[in-house]
């Protein structure tokens, strides 16, 4: 059976089996495959991957030994991992736990299966779940170099976005200050710490504060990171015109907190605008919501329009990397 593998020539491969292995990519399941100068690893989340491999699907050979969800069920099952929980996604409560015994009974290295309960929703952004299998929704989650505990009943985190996340952390200069106006447990501000920047995390949820201190202390950038509990709106007159750098990942609503954005921005500084748009106009509402709380004070430029992915029918998850200087 295909599985997504990212291939890479044979006299890379020690390295980028190290660097996925970094990262908890690799297909536990299927064994690492070479054909003639090709060397094809097994991956566990694509969308994971760093944008500079390719993934392809590749019949990489079944582990021996290895029992996998599929071996159980007689189909395969979708499934996420984070750290060793492992999220479905199932309307069907039935086959929900059909998939989590069969997940169970695998040899993935798994300790919880819980499913999706409900819709992301209220202010703090928690979704229901249905523990399956295991004990409790707390994980630790390995993305790039660093690792976040979280519990996905009380935070909103997304291992989908490890690549878009990535993405953004790879612009940021070791001088720069950089504010991420929803920063739940830390998934941009402690790798963005972690290449040199100041950063100000702000969460209205408590718990995601206490997951971002905790993901500042485990991952050694405390000492760069300001973690605020509440409003972003409320930290204005503190951190007027301070932020080289802003992080506006709150698609639904982000419009609302532009004028704060600008207040929160130096004489120059990038502002990374997430929304949901429809397809046939998708970066044409951020970008004159943008361009309107800029007003006058501002010059704009757009520097990147990016599909980050599908959201719904018709529906675009998109992100808009705009420069604006005073």
């Amino acid at each position: 059976m295909a599985v997504p593998c990212v291939r890479v020539p044979r006299k890379d491969g020690e390295a980028t089996r190290a660097r996925l292995a970094e990262r908890d990519l690799i297909d536990d399941g299927h064994e690492i495959d070479v054909v003639e100068d090709a060397i094809f690893i097994p991956v566990v989340d694509p969308a994971a991957v760093p944008e500079e491999y390719a993934v392809v699907e590749h019949d990489a050979p079944v582990r021996e030994g290895q029992t996998m969800p599929a071996d159980v069920l007689g189909f395969e099952p979708s499934y996420e991992r984070l750290g060793e929980v492992v999220i479905v996604d199932e309307d069907d409560l039935d086959r929900a736990r059909e998939i989590a015994d069969a997940i169970m009974a695998s040899d993935l290295p798994v300790e919880t299966v819980a499913n999706r309960a409900s819709k992301v929703k209220g202010e703090q952004r928690v979704r229901e779940w249905d523990v399956l299998a295991g004990d409790g929704t707390e994980a630790v989650h390995r993305e790039y170099g660093c690792e976040f505990a979280l519990d996905l009943a009380e935070v909103y985190f997304s291992p989908r976005l490890a690549t878009e996340r990535h993405r953004v952390v790879e612009q940021v200069e070791p001088d720069e200050r950089a504010f991420d106006m929803f920063a739940g447990v830390g998934p941009f501000v402690v790798p963005m710490a972690k290449r040199g920047a100041t950063c100000v995390g702000c969460d209205v949820n408590p718990d995601a504060i206490e997951y971002l201190r905790e993901n500042a202390r485990h991952n050694d950038v405390a000492e760069r990171i300001t973690a605020i509990e509440g409003d972003v709106r409320d930290t204005v007159p503190e951190y007027t015109d301070w932020a080289d750098r802003i992080v506006m990942n709150l698609p639904h609503s982000a419009d609302e907190f532009l004028e704060t954005a600008v207040a929160l921005a130096s004489d120059e500084a990038v502002i990374h605008y997430y929304d949901i748009a429809h397809e046939d106009d998708p970066f044409g509402p951020g970008e004159r919501a943008i361009r309107e709380a800029a007003g006058e004070e501002y010059d704009v430029t757009v520097e990147t329009r990016h599909t980050v992915r599908s959201y719904a029918p018709h529906e675009l998850n998109v992100v808009l990397d705009v420069r604006i200087t005073r």
